[in-house]
């Protein structure tokens, strides 16, 4: 039971970008932070590589695992096609109540952004915020799209990948202004109750950071 908790645990934060892509886990460390013996550490890290999350190299220790740019292409692919279509969905059959909350999650994202724009800020609040915002604006319309099976996939496919792969090619101001814009028109879209145009510019925003996540994975296999 013990193992299994850490399994969760340390999955977890590997998935919030906590524990970044290309990391070193350490079972000294892991096993302080955590209060207990390096066992079960070590059983939660093996659970994890067999899950595909970590990387076991003998005689260096865990690794977070980085995934190919196969891996990449097909799973970004995937998710802007099932995005799009999510999107469409909502142009039709989203509730004021969720277009509302979608405005919400596009300002609180623009101020994330502002902050970033005025501060270089990169701290962990401001990449927090950031987050929060990006999540809460796709699952409105995730929500919106009222498909069930639609959503568990969608679901399965953000947790395929940390988070910190897409704030790190997302880290510089003219990208994140351009991330502002285009959640700007997928929402108009979206309220406007153009189905179409609101797949279109969603399937190429998501696509557009696959091929960032794809351009920055030579430098994260190297770290």
């Amino acid at each position: 039971m013990q193992a299994e908790r850490l399994t969760d645990a340390i999955h977890a934060r590997v998935m919030s970008g906590e524990l970044p892509a290309g990391a070193w886990l350490r079972q000294s460390r892991l096993a302080t932070e955590f209060d207990v013996s390096r066992t079960p550490i070590r059983e939660a890290l093996q659970t994890l590589s067999e899950r595909g999350v970590v990387e076991l190299h003998p005689h260096r220790g865990a690794r977070v695992r980085v995934p190919t740019l196969r891996e990449i292409h097909e799973a970004y692919f995937v998710r802007a096609e099932l995005e799009g279509i999510a999107a469409a969905l909502a142009a039709d059959l989203a509730s004021q109540e969720q277009v509302d909350r979608l405005k919400a999650a596009e300002q609180l994202f623009e101020e994330a952004v502002a902050s970033f724009q005025v501060d270089g800020d990169t701290d962990d609040a401001t990449r927090r915020t950031w987050q929060s915002a990006n999540d809460a604006f796709h699952e409105v319309i995730h929500e919106a799209s009222h498909n069930d099976v639609l959503r568990e996939t969608l679901a399965g496919l953000h947790r395929r990948f940390p988070r910190n792969l897409t704030w790190g090619v997302l880290d510089d101001a003219r990208l994140l202004k351009d991330n502002v814009a285009q959640h700007r028109r997928i929402r108009e879209a979206i309220e406007a109750r153009y189905g179409e145009g609101a797949r279109t510019l969603m399937r190429d925003h998501v696509q557009r950071s696959g091929d960032l996540v794809a351009s920055r994975l030579p430098d994260l296999a190297a770290s």
